[in-house]
């Protein structure tokens, strides 16, 4: 029997989106100066609610990209097509905005991203997608 015949079926996933910040080596110190990082984190969980859970994590190892921040679907959104979606260089309040308008409307597989975001979306290496477990 393989190995691929021996997995589970994979898990209906949360019922809302995950909002995942890094607050590493570089992200969210003072590395990436002129922001905020305590009010960023503060305004992305007040401004989605209970639209989504945020959580923070150690080093996403993405680190040339800091601030990252990774924006997974609903279950849902996972089975209306929607992937984790991964944003680096989130520096500035307004993509922060833009984000949490995006989430709040639905997030990945749901709503379509503000334009804006396709300036800091990226695909992380392979081995960091499964570490987030996406």
């Amino acid at each position: 029997m393989s190995k691929r015949t021996r997995r589970t079926a994979p898990a209906t996933g949360a019922a809302r989106p995950t909002v995942t910040v890094c607050r590493g080596c570089c992200c969210g110190t003072p590395k990436i100066p002129g922001l905020d990082h305590a009010a960023q984190l503060r305004d992305l969980r007040r401004a989605v609610g209970d639209a989504a859970t945020v959580r923070v994590t150690d080093c996403l190892d993405a680190c040339e990209r800091g601030n990252v921040i990774v924006v997974q679907p609903s279950a849902e959104g996972r089975e209306a097509g929607g992937r984790p979606v991964w944003l680096g260089l989130v520096n500035d309040p307004d993509a922060t905005t833009d984000i949490t308008t995006w989430v709040t409307d639905g997030g990945p597989g749901l709503t379509d991203p503000p334009g804006v975001l396709d300036l800091y979306a990226f695909k992380p290496s392979r081995r960091l997608r499964a570490e987030l477990h996406d």
